[in-house]
This record gives structure tokens, sequence and C-alpha cells, in this order.
């Protein structure tokens, strides 16, 4: 029986694949602002429907720089600094995000597609040339992202080794100790400073040569946000497309004929079929990042009271049937789509248009190169990440 008084412990269970807690759909549905016991530091209202989902991340009364430091509730073990543009409010937000919008724009995107392109056939070129099975997580949906947003920022992409430890550490909620997180934070930092320095005695014209400019001529940003910029940006550009592309392509394989519908859908209609995925697909654990409200604010009937913590989940909001007919169902038609993958408001994801771009072309090849692409063992078989903030597949046997 569900409550308003009632407290619940979250995560409500162990993630099982890319399901969405039926709890979540149960409280959308009946309690759609509850309140949840995170793993540390207290107590947040859940809001679970599209439209106060919407409301909470867009409307400026709810604070993400005040959600910084002890104290807050979260999933991690340790909190979050305050030099990240994910936690920063305007003015402060405007000045980082202005700093690297032209590298993101639409246009600039499309510019990058065939290059894109290339690496995805390049990849999938050398995993045919070494023969079936073949972990795709290994060979492309990591590999990918991480070549795209080492090329763009500037990070040498054999440096991947090195890194790539540090971003498990940093997108751990169980998976690692504390003082793994900790050790793994103060590797990456002195890691990125490696980069900038060798920035300030090179200069160069990409992201990152870029940001030192910024930092060094014009003042734009302090020094532990230029680092913190650079570390946000490798972390979130490879490991969120890589765990979204290893989910999508695990749902087209794991769902007989579903892989062929995409292969029989026009070109141009192919973009749409991409947004149903994105928004039937759950990439995370449940529960954004929370924020904090900075004055009394009612959400669906419910009083929040400034100072309240507050957090969404975007999965249960993909479900709403008040938004989206049949829900449940993978629509690759479906249209109108707007789904809150990426976020509204002024922290709608900045990568978005390259997230959807890359997604787009490592299909696209996966298709073409593999028309009998299968997985290389049954569905049950395929071993999942656990203990991190982001849901995949930790390896994707495929066969062709």
């Amino acid at each position: 029986m569900i409550t308003e008084s009632t407290v619940r412990t979250y995560p409500f269970s162990v993630p099982h694949k890319l399901d969405v807690d039926p709890l979540l759909e149960e409280l959308r549905e009946h309690e759609p602002v509850s309140r949840i016991k995170l793993p540390y530091d207290g107590e947040a209202w859940l809001v679970t429907r599209h439209e106060d989902v919407r409301f909470v991340l867009s409307d400026p009364r709810f604070s993400r720089a005040q959600a910084t430091g002890p104290g807050v509730p979260r999933m991690k073990p340790l909190p979050s600094g305050q030099a990240s543009i994910l936690l920063t409010d305007p003015p402060d937000h405007t000045r980082l995000r202005r700093l690297v919008a032209q590298a993101f724009t639409t246009r600039r995107v499309e510019q990058l597609r065939p290059h894109v392109a290339a690496h995805a056939d390049e990849l999938l070129t050398a995993m045919a040339e070494n023969g079936a099975p073949a972990d795709l997580v290994r060979h492309f949906t990591l590999p990918l992202p991480t070549m795209v947003i080492c090329e763009l920022i500037g990070v040498p992409y054999e440096d991947r080794g090195r890194f790539r430890g540090w971003v498990v550490a940093l997108t751990s909620t169980t998976a690692c100790t504390p003082e793994e997180v900790d050790q793994a934070i103060d590797e990456f930092s002195d890691y990125v400073a490696e980069l900038v320095a060798e920035r300030r005695e090179r200069p160069t014209d990409d992201l990152l040569g870029a940001l030192v400019r910024a930092r060094d001529d014009g003042r734009l940003l302090s020094e532990e946000e230029l680092l913190t910029f650079v570390g946000v940006l490798l972390v979130a550009g490879h490991e969120n497309t890589a765990n979204q592309l290893a989910n999508i392509i695990y749902t087209l394989l794991a769902r007989p004929g579903l892989l062929d519908r995409l292969r029989g859908i026009p070109p141009e209609l192919f973009p749409t079929a991409m947004e149903e995925l994105l928004r039937y697909v759950v990439i995370g654990t449940g529960v954004s990042l929370a924020l904090i409200a900075k004055e009394d604010v009612t959400i669906s009937g419910v009083l929040v009271r400034r100072g309240d913590a507050v957090m969404v989940s975007t999965a249960a909001a993909n479900r709403d049937p008040r938004v989206f007919h049949d829900p449940t169902t993978l629509d690759l038609g479906r249209t109108p789509n707007p789904h809150v993958v990426f976020g509204p408001g002024v922290h709608h994801c900045l990568g978005s248009s390259l997230a959807r771009m890359e997604l787009q072309e490592a299909i696209r090849a996966l298709m073409d190169k593999f028309p009998a692409l299968r997985l290389g063992v049954e569905v049950e078989d395929v071993p999942w990440k656990a203990g991190l903030s982001g849901r995949g597949p930790a390896e994707l046997p495929i066969a062709w």
C-alpha cells in the first residue's frame, strides 16, 4: 500500500538488465512526488511524471549549485565538487557552457559525421578480420565514442588505458570503495593537469587548447573549473555514449525481428527510430543528481520546502502514458517523441547532437557490415556491469 508518508530506501531493487523498476512506474501513477532515502546523506523527494520532471529540470527555483558538498543526498560515496558545469547555476553555468558550445553545434556535428562513419567502419572491419565470436563492447561500442571525444577535446587516444580505470571509479556507486574513488579523482586530476601544461607549452586548435586560452588570456574560468571541465567532457563524452550504444544494440539483438524492422525503415525515418530507441532504452540507475529547492515549491500538489533535495527519474518519465501512447511498446515510428533523455532547460545535455550522430552512424555501420548479426550467446548469458551509475553490458558477445 502506497502512502504519502512512506519513505522508501533507494535503490528499490538491484537493477536487472535494462528493466525499469516496477515501483518507479507504480509511484508515477499513484504517488508522483514521493520520499526516498539515498545510500548517502539522507532523504530526497523523487519525481516520476513527465510533466513534473520537465518542470523540476527547467525551473530556476531548483538549484544544482546548492547540491554540492557534504550533506546532500546522493548515490555515490563521495560528495560532488563545486567546479563542474553539471553543478552550476546561471550565470556561472552560462559562462562555462558558452566556452564550448561551438564545438557541439549541429553544424559542427554534421561536419564530423563522415569522420565518425569512417572510424566506425575501421573498427568493424578490424573486428570482422579477427573473426567471430567477438565482444562488441571491447571492439566497438567503447572505442568508437572514446576515439571521437578524445579527438574533439585533444586527449591522446593511446592514453585510454590510463583514464579508463579512473572513469569506472568516478562513476561508481558500490563498485569501488570511497578510498579508491578518492585516489581516482586525484590521479585523473593530475593527468588532466599534465595535458593542460602541455597545451600551455604547445598551443593547439582543439577544444582543450581553446579552454586553456580562455583560462590564460580571457580569465573566463578558474584553473579548477578548467581541470574539472575537461574531466567532465571526457567522462560524459565516452562513458554515457558507450553505454547507450551497447544498450541499444543489445535491445535490437535480444528481441526477435527488431533489427530486421530497423533495417527496413527508409533512411529519412531512421532518426525517428533512433529517438524511440533513446526513449525506450534505459541507461542510468534511475534517478538524477539532486537539485535543491531555493524556495517553497508545489509539485503535483505536494509542497517541497526550501532547502529540500529533489531527484527525478527520466526512465519513469519516458514511460509516462499521459505523454506516450502505449509507452511500454517500442514503436520505431513514434512521433512526436518528447523524451527527456538529454534533459530540458539550461542543463540540456551539451553533447546531445554529437551523441545522436554517433549512435546513428554506429548502428548504420553495424547493420551494413554484418547482415546476419546476432548475439553470440544466449540472451540470459550476457554479463552486465554492476555498482556503477550507468547501466550496460560488461561484454556483448556477437556472431555473424
